[in-house]
C-alpha cells in the first residue's frame, strides 16, 4: 500500500450542494427550498419544537415531580459502614476523604443500619436515635 493509493471510504466525502447554479444542477431557481412560504423566506426561522400550530409534545405531557436543589446538600450513612472505617474520630471531612459522601454534602445523617462491634466516636454528624443508642452502648460517643 502506498500513499497515493489510501483513500476515503465510500460517502465519508459527500459533496457541497450548489445551490442557484442553473436549471441542469437540479438545486436551480428556488435552489431546493420550493414555493413560498416560512422555508422560502430568508430568515424563516421556526421555534425550536414547533409543530405547525399543533400542541407540541412538551406541552402535551404531563409536568412529573420536583428535584430540590437542597437534597443535593444532605446524605445518610449507615453505621455498618462507619464501622469499617480505620478513622479515631468520624467527621464530614473523614467521610468525604473516603468517599461515603459526596462532596458536596453539607449535611450527613448517621442512621442505624448494619453492624457495629466496635465504639466510634462521631463528631458534628447529626444521628438517629437509635444509632446513637448503638453507639453508646458500645461504648462510644457522639459529640455535637
Amino acid at each position: 500500500m502506498r500513499l497515493n493509493d489510501l483513500h476515503s471510504g465510500s460517502g465519508a466525502r459527500v459533496r457541497a450542494k450548489r445551490v442557484g447554479r442553473g436549471v441542469g444542477s437540479g438545486l436551480g431557481k428556488t435552489a431546493g427550498r420550493g414555493h413560498k412560504g416560512q422555508h422560502a423566506r430568508t430568515g424563516g426561522l421556526r421555534k425550536v419544537g414547533f409543530e405547525g400550530g399543533q400542541m407540541p409534545l412538551q406541552r402535551r405531557l404531563p409536568k412529573v415531580g420536583f428535584r430540590s436543589a437542597l437534597s443535593r446538600r444532605y446524605a445518610a450513612v449507615r453505621l455498618g459502614d462507619l464501622a469499617r472505617l480505620e478513622e479515631p474520630v468520624i467527621d464530614l471531612a473523614v467521610l468525604k476523604r473516603v468517599r461515603l459522601v459526596p462532596q458536596g454534602t453539607g449535611v450527613v445523617k448517621v442512621i442505624l443500619n448494619g453492624t457495629c462491634e466496635k465504639a466510634l466516636t462521631i463528631r458534628g454528624l447529626r444521628v438517629t436515635r437509635g444509632a446513637r443508642a448503638r453507639i453508646e452502648a458500645l461504648g462510644g460517643r457522639v459529640e455535637d
